[in-house]
Order: structure tokens, then sequence, then C-alpha cells
């Protein structure tokens, strides 16, 4: 909603540059779609190497370090 609103603004303030920025945001989209999908791969990544790597601490008993 806020995105709305912030692009109704920049639409009374300057219309060719909202039209603009309405033409060529799903390109935008686009592009950086890739870049998200290997961040997620990454996120993954480093969640099973955190596992492996806490994987002795939790099969001997250790306490979680939960606060």
């Amino acid at each position: 909603m806020i995105k709305f609103l912030l692009w109704l603004l920049l639409f009374v303030v300057c219309w060719p540059l909202a039209l603009l920025a309405l033409l060529l945001y799903p390109i935008v989209w686009l592009f950086t779609l890739p870049f998200r999908l290997v961040g997620i791969a990454f996120e993954g990544l480093f969640a099973f190497i955190r596992a492996v790597v806490m994987l002795p601490a939790r099969i001997l008993g250790g306490a979680p370090a939960r606060r």
C-alpha cells in the first residue's frame, strides 16, 4: 500500500517518470529474480553447514544455546 501511495505521489510530481517506473518494474523484477534464487540456495547451504557443525553437540546432548 505504501509503494502505491509513493507511486501516486511520484505521479503527481512527475508523471513521465512515474509511467517509466511503472513500465520498467517488471523488467527489473525479472532481472533480480536469479539473484534472489541464488540467495535462497546459499541460505539453504549455510543452514546445512550449520547443522553439520552443530551435529556433534546435539548428539552428545548439549543444551541448546537459547536465551
